[in-house]
C-alpha cells in the first residue's frame, strides 16, 4: 500500500502563493470536541499557540462580517472586538451562516482562501509566538507558521479581543 498523499488545501495553496513556509499537521477528530484545547493537546503545542478562528457579524443592523482570531485558551470579548472594529455592537454568526459565508465547516474555519475575505483582526497576543497554529480550513489539518507571516499573509489588525483571565472581583462577564 502506498503512503498517502499529502493533503493540500485551499489554505495551504495560498500559503505557497505567497511564498510562505508551513507545516501541515494532522491530528484524530473527535466530532464532539472541537475545540482548540483539545486540537493543541492532540499536536503537541501549547493551547496558547493555536489560534482559533471565529466568524462574527454586526449587531446594529449592518451586514458586516469579519473575522476574530483568538488563541485557543481565551474568549472572545465581544465588547473589545466591537471597539477594535469600530463597530457598536459585534455578535457570533450563526453556526448555518458559516459554511455558506467562509466555505469552512466548524472546527475547520481559518481566514485563508475563505469564500468571502471579510476583514480579520488577531488578538495582539499572536505576537508573543514565534510558530503558531491555525486550521488548514480542514477538520483534523493545522498549518503552523511564523506568526509574522500570518498576519502578513491576512492582513490581520492586532488587538486586544479576549477577556481577562483574571477578572477584576465583583466586576460581570457579560457577552
Amino acid at each position: 500500500m502506498k503512503p498517502a498523499k499529502p493533503v493540500k488545501t485551499n489554505a495551504a495553496r495560498l500559503l505557497d502563493s505567497l511564498d510562505i513556509a508551513y507545516e501541515v499537521r494532522g491530528y484524530e477528530v473527535d466530532p464532539d470536541d472541537l475545540s482548540a484545547i483539545s486540537v493543541a493537546r492532540k499536536i503537541g503545542l501549547p493551547a496558547e499557540q493555536v489560534f482559533k478562528t471565529l466568524l462574527t457579524r454586526s449587531a446594529t443592523g449592518e451586514t458586516a462580517h469579519l473575522f476574530a482570531v483568538i488563541p485557543g485558551d481565551a474568549e472572545l470579548d465581544l465588547k473589545k472586538f466591537a471597539h477594535a472594529a469600530s463597530l457598536k455592537k459585534v455578535e457570533l454568526a450563526a453556526l448555518k451562516d458559516v459554511e455558506p459565508l467562509t466555505g469552512y465547516v466548524r472546527g475547520g474555519v481559518t481566514v485563508f482562501a475563505a469564500r468571502t475575505a471579510f476583514p480579520a483582526y488577531a488578538d495582539e497576543t499572536i505576537e508573543l509566538h514565534d510558530i503558531i497554529s491555525v486550521s488548514a480550513g480542514q477538520r483534523g489539518l493545522q498549518l503552523l507558521l511564523t506568526a509574522t507571516d500570518y498576519v502578513r499573509a491576512t492582513g490581520a489588525i492586532l488587538a486586544d479581543l479576549t477577556k481577562s483571565a483574571h477578572p477584576v472581583p465583583g466586576a460581570e462577564a457579560h457577552a
